[in-house]
């Protein structure tokens, strides 16, 4: 690493991950000089580059497909890949491109590995908890708590799933979905990389990522997407599983990756820690559509939610990563509650009549 101020490279930094990742790094305290690039692909994505310069931090216009555009940034110390397309539903729903997926998101990360190897610079992966294999969690044996699925306690467990949650030991074998698939291969080659080429990988796998400013949709930013709706009374549909919005996921803050981050640089390159790692808010951070429309509910009036009773490709009715192992060796937790996270959304809401047009028009 460099002496005295670090120097970091975000891609997808005009993004919300990425923007919040920056924001947050920015004011921890710590010497770090960040730089950014990003295709400006996702509507709103301008409205992030203005507020990023105020604070010093250099926006590149590039594409991380273009290995031209990646071969001339600034050398850094560290890369947080942050750049992808992150539906489930990308190159399989009619209106996306499955050769556009690979492109950008394992294409896009070949491209930065090179970087790091003629950089000697460490990089982080951030993944997703859709590299785990469908076909177990899709089986699972679900009851109704709360008005939200839960596995069935007296069920013989997959291996590496539990009340507590998936585990990193849990199956990523196909069929995990193509953006499943281009993220775990991604995960491989960036290990590969950094043993081949002697530079420090970590590989974060993340829950659903949730918080204020998100370009939430159907397909992805689902808390944030629940909420804008409800509060600007558009169309909310509980799609699959009976129609009664039963499903679960977690939540994570992607401002409280930021310890974590820190800790990671700071490993020496031969450290021997795990390099892969679930990073979430676990049980404590997770919710069904129902549960989150009765928090709607409480804050706005109440509204019809539509019921689709089919199921979509790569619909799974429980997903929530367990942290233990992160919580463990990296005496790392999440610091923002799922409530919290909920009451920023809302407080954004409020302060951004349309975001949910913005969101949508892209």
């Amino acid at each position: 690493m460099a002496p005295g101020i670090m120097k970091l490279l975000i891609t997808g930094i005009c993004g919300f991950v990425g923007s919040t990742l920056a924001r947050a790094i920015a004011a921890d305290g710590t010497a770090t000089e960040i730089v950014g690039v990003d295709n400006f692909s996702r509507a709103g994505s301008e409205l992030n580059r203005r507020s990023l310069q105020e604070l010093g931090i250099r926006v590149i216009p590039g594409d991380i497909r273009n290995a031209s555009d990646i071969d001339n940034l600034p050398k850094v110390d560290w890369v947080i890949d942050a750049a992808a397309n992150p539906s489930v539903l990308a190159g399989v729903d009619g209106k996306t491109s499955s050769r556009q997926l690979v492109e950008h998101n394992l294409g896009g990360t070949i491209n930065l590995l090179e970087y790091c190897r003629n950089r000697n610079a460490g990089f982080v992966l951030l993944s997703t908890s859709r590299v785990y294999s469908i076909p177990g969690l899709a089986g699972l044996k679900m009851e109704v708590v709360d008005g939200a699925f839960r596995p069935d306690p007296s069920q013989d467990f997959p291996a590496g799933i539990s009340l507590q949650g998936v585990s990193e030991a849990y199956s990523t074998a196909p069929p995990v979905s193509l953006y499943g698939s281009t993220k775990v291969t991604s995960e491989h080659l960036a290990l590969e990389y950094g043993q081949a080429f002697q530079f420090p990988v970590w590989i974060n796998r993340c829950g659903v990522m949730a918080g204020a400013g998100q370009f939430g949709h159907p397909a992805q930013g689902i808390f944030s997407y629940w909420i804008h709706s409800f509060r600007e009374r558009s169309t909310l549909k509980y799609i699959g599983f009976g129609g009664m919005g039963h499903q679960v996921r977690d939540c994570l803050h992607p401002r409280d990756l930021v310890p974590l981050l820190r800790r990671q640089w700071a490993e020496p390159v031969d450290s021997s820690k795990t390099r892969v790692i679930n990073v979430s808010g676990g049980t404590q951070s997770s919710m069904s559509l129902q549960q989150l429309t009765g928090w709607c509910e409480s804050r706005y009036s109440g509204m019809k939610i539509h019921v689709v009773g089919d199921n979509r490709p790569f619909d799974i009715p429980w997903m929530v990563l367990d942290p233990s192992e992160c919580m463990e060796i990296w005496r790392w937790r999440p610091k923002t509650s799922i409530e919290n996270i909920l009451d920023e959304i809302a407080n954004h809401a409020d302060e951004n009549s349309g975001w949910l047009s913005l969101s949508m028009n892209h």
